[in-house]
């Protein structure tokens, strides 16, 4: 029987609650349920998606799944995808990466739309693990996105 002090097994829950979180946004996104996406995030957090203005806070975070481009995706059918996030603690804060791909229905059936790097910036709240800052970029061949990547 292995025996897990108290300091790894802490580790293993929160890698746990930061993967679940990060999954979580993709099907809250595709519900269109805007408050419970921009919960993830402090009340404070940052969404910085490429080619949209920079998001900062909770508010502008539910606007933009509010907002008309996100609405008419859902409209025509769409699956936000996240791969496993790669998780980096640091205390009371962490770090993850990970690819998104954004999947709309089309005429072919579904196509990617969006493919993109993520880094999400997180900090451990009284309410459990948040996002301070997510920074999505298209992988169009920009050494920015690819940053987002590295470790």
């Amino acid at each position: 029987m292995v025996d897990l002090s108290a300091e790894r097994l802490r580790a293993l829950e929160d890698h746990e609650e930061i993967r679940n979180l990060i999954a979580s946004y993709g099907p809250l996104a595709d519900s269109g349920d805007a408050a419970a996406v921009a919960a993830l995030w402090t009340e404070d957090g940052v969404y910085a998606v490429d080619g949209f203005p920079e998001a900062c806070g909770r508010a502008a975070i539910a606007a933009l799944i509010e907002g008309p481009v996100h609405r008419d995706l859902m409209a025509r059918g769409c699956a936000h995808v996240l791969g496993v996030p790669v998780v980096a603690l640091q205390g009371d804060r962490a770090t993850a990466q990970c690819h998104s791909v954004v999947l709309a229905k089309g005429n072919k059936g579904w196509e990617p739309v969006r493919v993109a790097a993520n880094r999400w910036e997180l900090v451990r709240t009284a309410q459990g693990w948040r996002v301070t800052r997510r920074d999505n970029a298209l992988l169009d061949g920009r050494e920015e996105a690819r940053a987002l990547l590295a470790r």
